[in-house]
Parts: structure tokens; C-alpha cells; sequence
């Protein structure tokens, strides 16, 4: 069966924080992990470059448009090394031409289905959003992301009629057809949608976008409105509209398989609500689950490029490496509820985890390999009950991964590794390997020896392999660690540096 996941597309209005950093590695683990598991696998990501935010920015700095966005949607596209990410594939909204046929696409076959009308209308809008609110959804008159009021606007645009579509979209939720996780973003939709659907707007005029943006089908006064644009890019990127054969868009979206969509909590109701109802308007499937993650803090305060106190997932790991900046993100964060970043944190977790921990744990192992069997991995004649212990833990490990990942729980599914390492050091503490070398002086070779050396070195490889989709670099560090070469396994050197000395 087929796995399609992709991430949210970001604006361009700055080069890319840690927040979204979050969103890429989560979805790494994701497609990493099913591809590990033998499973069909396309991983997306991309940049969303047709906003009024991108044109605002480019008029500050003085430069083209096109130079601001060609420029930072570079740096996104280049996290792909720093952050070890293995996207299939990544587009760009103002350059890929899949993406435009495709908007156009879609967009008529909205149309056909009756679901434009143009009005005149007064709402209030946020730039950063780039969205509308109401008076309810404002927090002292203020956009609840941002803390900036909203700008009046009055125009005449196209509408879309999402009020339409109100009980297909509660019937697909409540049947679990459109599988929202956790629960609690499950229950925000619910609600929203309980409170009424209402048409939305799809369209600015092209003086407003200041000429930047996709042109509306049969009407080049009014550009699409950026959410509409960039919410198609999971079927455009898959060539829905376009000139070429549609074999992708057959085998990722139209046929058996999962499409899941990684989201930020602040954007649910377009991925939750929009998106689907643009998709029942045009007679398409619907994802099949859009998991929600919070958002990553500085000192309590969302991570965001409007309020300049971005961290740079790149700098991040020139300083730290990519493993130890991996590891805080699946480690720490939570499946609910916001984490709070310092880099004290990923300094403290990296050096406990990585390096005490991985690091030391398969270093001990291979040293007393070396010392006690010339390198050689024995084969063990007998069963002891601290490694047929560590054996069973070892034969849950992958079982544990799957239903944590499954249930998009990365902490869990770290943890479900970490036992290995825990279970590991208690092998150790237990068989006391040292004691049972010192015995042999004036004895036979030890078989509980063997049997404690075989199991953790087995323990280490089991570790390396269920570690490949969170640290994919470190995983196969360790796996060659403890794969014999000409029989003998590679002689030990430390695999993680401390950062905190």
C-alpha cells in the first residue's frame, strides 16, 4: 500500500526557524520509518511563494520578488543535507510549472461543480495569516499568532461555498474516512464546523497582490487567494492538470494508500476544513489523516519569522550536528502541548542520550568483545535469564516504534529505542562480563560470557536498526560498529563528541 505524507509549504517572507524544522523531521521519520518497514513511500515538501507576505518583505529589503523568494526558498530546499531529509520531492509555487496547470486545474473544476460566486465584501485581514477573522477569533482585537490588528479591507472577490459542504465534512470526521489526530485538534474541527461553515474568499484583485500571484481562470483582474494556491500543491506536485501522463497522481492520491498531512496546529482549519471541501467540490479523494503537531517556544513565545526571534535549524546544526539536533526534536517534544526550546536543552539531552548513552553503551560492548574474544562475536551455547531478557526486549522494540509512529507519537516512539539502551546496561550490570573473564583464567571458556557478549552485541544492532528513521547517519554508525568485517568487529572509537565540555 502507498504512503504519500507531506509537510506544510512556508512562506518565503525569511529564511526557515527551527519551528518548521519540527514539521520536516517529524515527516522524515515518517517516510523513513514505512520505507524501512518495506512499505511504497513519497515524502513532500516545498515552499509557498505567492503571498502578499513574500511581496511586503521583497519591498523592505528592496528586491525583486522573484530574487526574495528565489533566494530563501533555496534555504528551505537546503536543509535537506543539515537536517538529513529525504524528501522525494519539493516544489516551489512560483516556479514549478506543475504548479500552476494544476491550481488552474482545480480551480475549474470548482467552477463546474457551482461552487464561485464574486461579492463585495469588508473583512478584516491579517498580512502574516493571510487570512480573514471575525471579531470572536481575535484576541483583543488582535490576530491570536501574530498580536497585530488586522487591516480592514474592502474589495470584490470570488467566494467559495464551503457552507456547502458542512455535513460531507462532519459525517467524513465523525466516520474516521478523514482521520484528524490527536483527538483534541479532532474535537476543535468538530466544533468549528458545529458553529457553522461559511464562505470563504479565493481571490484578491491583482492590484492588492500587486500583480504577484496565479492568475484566476478566465478573469485576470483577481489572483487566487494564497491558501487556495498553496493547498493544491499536495496534487499539483503529483501532475493533476498538467501535460504529463498522470501515473503519479493515479498511484499517490487516487488509489489505495495512505496521504497523510503534517500541520501545524495554527493552520488546521485550512488543511481540516478548506482543503477537503475543495477537494469534494472537484471530485477528488480526500487525505486520509492530517496529523497536528504544537509549536516549538523561546522563553514561552511561538518560534516565527514576523517576530525576528527565529532559530536557524542550519547554524543550529554547524554548531551541534545533525544528530544531536534530530534527537531533541523527537525526544523532547511532545505529542500535545508546546515545548519549549534552549539550546541548553539540546546540549544536556544530546550529551545524556547520545553520548553517555548510545555512544557508550556500544563502545563498552565492541571493547569487551575486543578484550574477551579477540573481536569475534562468539556464538552462545546457553540461554542466561539476563539475555533472554534483553533478547525479548529487543524482539518488542519494532512492534513499540510501529504503534508509537502509527499513533504520530515521536517521544514514545524515541522512548521504545531508549529501552534497548536501558535494557542493555542492566545486561551488563547483571552478567558483570569482567567477572565472568577473570573466571576463565583458571578455567574453560565461559559460555554465560558468550551468551552476554552475543546478546548485547545483537542488542547494539537491534538499537542501530530501530534508530535509522529518527538518526539515520548515527544508526549506521552503529550498525557497522557491531557488524564483524573478516570476522572481527571494527575496534571502538566514540561515536558522539560530548557538547557540553
Amino acid at each position: 500500500m502507498s504512503y504519500y505524507v507531506t509537510t506544510t509549504i512556508p512562506y518565503v517572507n525569511a529564511r526557515p526557524h527551527l519551528g518548521f524544522a519540527l514539521e520536516l523531521v517529524q515527516a522524515d521519520v515518517l517516510a523513513r520509518h514505512r520505507r524501512s518497514r518495506g512499505g511504497a513511500v513519497r515524502f513532500l515538501s516545498g515552499t509557498d511563494e505567492n503571498s502578499l507576505k513574500n511581496v511586503l518583505a521583497a519591498e523592505a529589503e528592496g528586491v525583486a520578488v522573484q530574487d526574495l523568494v528565489d533566494r530563501n526558498a533555496a534555504a528551505f530546499a537546503e536543509l535537506a543535507q543539515p537536517l538529513a531529509l529525504s524528501f522525494d520531492d519539493f516544489i516551489r509555487t512560483s516556479r514549478d510549472p506543475r504548479h500552476r496547470a494544476g491550481v488552474a486545474h482545480l480551480w475549474q473544476r470548482c467552477a463546474e461543480a457551482g461552487d464561485f460566486y464574486r461579492k463585495a465584501y469588508t473583512g478584516r485581514y491579517c498580512v502574516g495569516c493571510e487570512a480573514f477573522y471575525n471579531d470572536a477569533e481575535l484576541v483583543d482585537g488582535r490576530c491570536p499568532d501574530h498580536g497585530t490588528e488586522p487591516q480592514e479591507v474592502s474589495e470584490e472577490n470570488w467566494f467559495f461555498r464551503l457552507s456547502r459542504y458542512e455535513e460531507q465534512l462532519r459525517e467524513l470526521i465523525t466516520s474516521g474516512a478523514l482521520r484528524i489526530e490527536p483527538a483534541s485538534r479532532r474535537n476543535e474541527v468538530l466544533a468549528l464546523i458545529d458553529s457553522g461553515l461559511r464562505d470563504f474568499s479565493v481571490s484578491r484583485s491583482r492590484a492588492r497582490a500587486r500583480g504577484w500571484g496565479i492568475p484566476v481562470p478566465g478573469d485576470d483582474d483577481q489572483v487566487v487567494y494564497v491558501w487556495w494556491d498553496a493547498l493544491g500543491n499536495y496534487v499539483t506536485s503529483l501532475g493533476l492538470g498538467g501535460d504529463a501522463p498522470a501515473e503519479e497522481f493515479q498511484r499517490w492520491w487516487a488509489g489505495e494508500g495512505e496521504r497523510v498531512h503534517l500541520v501545524g496546529k495554527g493552520v488546521l482549519r485550512f488543511h481540516a476544513v478548506y482543503w477537503p471541501a475543495m477537494l469534494l467540490s472537484a471530485g477528488l479523494p480526500l487525505p486520509t489523516r492530517v496529523l497536528v503537531h504544537d509549536y516549538l517556544t523561546v522563553s514561552g513565545r511561538k518560534i516565527s519569522k514576523s517576530a525576528g526571534d527565529v532559530v536557524d535549524p542550519a547554524e543550529l546544526v554547524a554548531r551541534y550536528g545533525t544528530d544531536a539536533v534530530r534527537w531533541w526534536l523527537l525526544r523532547e517534544v511532545p505529542r500535545v502541548g508546546d515545548a519549549d526550546f534552549t539550546e541548553e536543552r539540546l546540549i544536556a539531552r544530546a550529551d545524556a542520550d547520545l553520548a553517555d548513552g548510545f555512544g557508550n553503551l556500544v563502545h563498552r560492548v565492541v571493547t569487551m568483545v575486543h578484550r574477551y574474544r579477540d573481536g569475534v562475536v562468539p556464538e552462545p551455547t546457553t540461554v542466561t535469564t539476563a539475555t533472554s531478557e534483553l533478547r525479548a526486549v529487543c524482539a518488542r522494540a519494532a512492534g513499540r516504534v510501529d504503534a508509537a509512529l502509527d499513533a504520530f507519537d515521536y517521544r514514545t516512539a524515541a522512548a521504545a529505542v531508549w529501552t534497548l539502551v536501558e535494557e542493555a546496561n542492566r545486561c551488563i550490570d547483571r552478567t558483570r562480563p569482567w567477572e565472568l573473564a577473570k573466571a576463565e583464567r583458571t578455567g574453560a571458556r565461559s559460555a554465560p560470557l558468550d551468551a552476554a557478549l552475543a546478546a548485547l552485541v545483537a542488542a547494539c544492532r537491534e538499537v542501530g536498526e530501530q534508530l535509522r528513521p529518527f538518526l539515520p547517519d548515527a544508526a549506521q554508525r552503529i550498525v557497522e560498529r557491531c557488524t564483524p568485517q573478516g570476522g572481527v568487529l571494527p575496534k571502538s572509537t566514540p561515536l558522539f563528541a560530548k557538547l557540553g565540555d
